[in-house]
């Protein structure tokens, strides 16, 4: 009784710090979507967005982009992690999202709201290729070139980003079913693409020869 009690604790001790670390990466990732929407150049902000992400991988918070790709490798518990860093982050864009009201935000999300289903996840898991390359770059080689590239591109290119557009939509207040129907549209199009490098690193490759 007093093992299992012990292990229940740790779990949700556990669950606490990732929340928390996933709402620190919610917000991180809210300022770079602030200083895109800020900027009148596009090119200057898609650039100055990376603040965002060289934050949550330099602190080593818990964002659903630079997580999910590694589900691949983990086991199926590993989901309950990735389940709980969202909510995290949507909190975390939600905080900032409400105490900055960019008058640009809704024309922004109006846009992408009127994208086609399968276009929505096409973008997302266009990005999630992306942000899988600049995270794992990160974590072999700690460098954060990847970063300045993989960021801007998907940004200029028009992919979608869930947790960048949750920033935006709640900027712009847009809560509504549509809104919610393309988040989740672009979390599995997210998913997909983050998962596909790690897929074909695991199971398209020779094993190594034993000696």
């Amino acid at each position: 009784m007093t093992s299992s009690s012990t292990t229940t604790s740790s779990d949700k001790g556990r669950y606490w710090r990732i929340l928390l670390r996933a709402f620190l990466a919610g917000i991180a990732i809210s300022i770079g979507g602030c200083v895109y929407l800020a900027c009148d150049v596009k090119w200057v902000g898609a650039i100055m967005f990376s603040v965002g992400l060289l934050t949550v991988v330099a602190f080593g918070f818990d964002l659903y982009t630079g997580k999910v790709g590694y589900a691949v490798e983990n086991p199926p518990s590993y989901l309950k992690n990735i389940l709980v860093i969202i909510i995290g982050n949507f909190i975390g864009c939600l905080f900032i999202g409400l105490m900055m009201p960019y008058d640009n935000a809704p024309a922004l999300v109006d846009g992408k709201l009127a994208l086609e289903w399968y276009t929505v996840i096409f973008k997302g898991l266009m990005c999630g290729i992306l942000m899988f390359i600049a995270v794992d770059f990160y974590k072999q080689r700690k460098s954060f070139l990847a970063i300045f590239f993989c960021v801007p591109v998907f940004i200029l290119a028009g992919f979608e980003h869930s947790i960048a557009d949750m920033f935006y939509v709640c900027s712009a207040g847009a809560f509504t079913l549509d809104s919610l129907i393309f988040i989740v549209l672009v979390l599995i199009g997210n998913a997909i693409g983050c998962m596909l490098i790690p897929f074909v690193r695991k199971y398209a490759y020779e094993p190594a020869p034993t000696a």
